[in-house]
């Protein structure tokens, strides 16, 4: 292996995704393709384009209707887990930069063993991490510290 290439979020409406995505967090789009039986929307960052982050839609070809209800009721509920991470050079200026653009806010910047770091949720409820990483070597704290926080 070389690279990771792509990855995916699912969301449930591929243009507001578009919306939020490109238009509040400032990525690009990379690839928007009706391939008939599904749309192929992938993003990437400025500068980035080898790295694309697929907005996929619950539903086939991957999902059969059942499963494809239980994966959007899982994104509703921000049920999927960590979906995102981004870096960033000063993670208070980019907290109030997306908090002015509108961004659902979960967590203000709090400063953490790797660095500043904020939570974010997009339109649909997916987890999204935004770091600004700590200067030099991170030495983690014993795990046992994470057990009385």
């Amino acid at each position: 292996m070389l690279k990771i290439t792509h990855s995916s979020i699912f969301v449930l409406d591929q243009d507001e995704a578009l919306d939020f995505y490109v238009g509040k967090l400032g990525f690009e789009v990379n690839t928007d393709v009706d391939m008939g039986f599904m749309r192929w929307l992938t993003i990437s960052l400025p500068g980035q384009p080898d790295r694309e982050v697929l907005l996929e839609r619950p539903g086939p070809p991957a999902h059969d209707d059942a499963t494809a209800e239980q994966v959007r009721e899982l994104v509703t509920k921000g049920a999927t887990g960590f979906a995102l991470g981004l870096r960033t050079d000063d993670c208070r200026k980019t907290y109030e930069e997306l908090k002015a653009r509108g961004v659902e806010v979960t967590d203000e910047p709090t400063e953490r063993f790797y660095g500043i770091d904020c939570g974010l949720r997009d339109p649909f409820g997916n987890n999204i991490r935004v770091v600004q990483p700590a200067p030099g070597p991170i030495e983690a704290p014993d795990p046992a510290e994470f057990a009385n926080n």
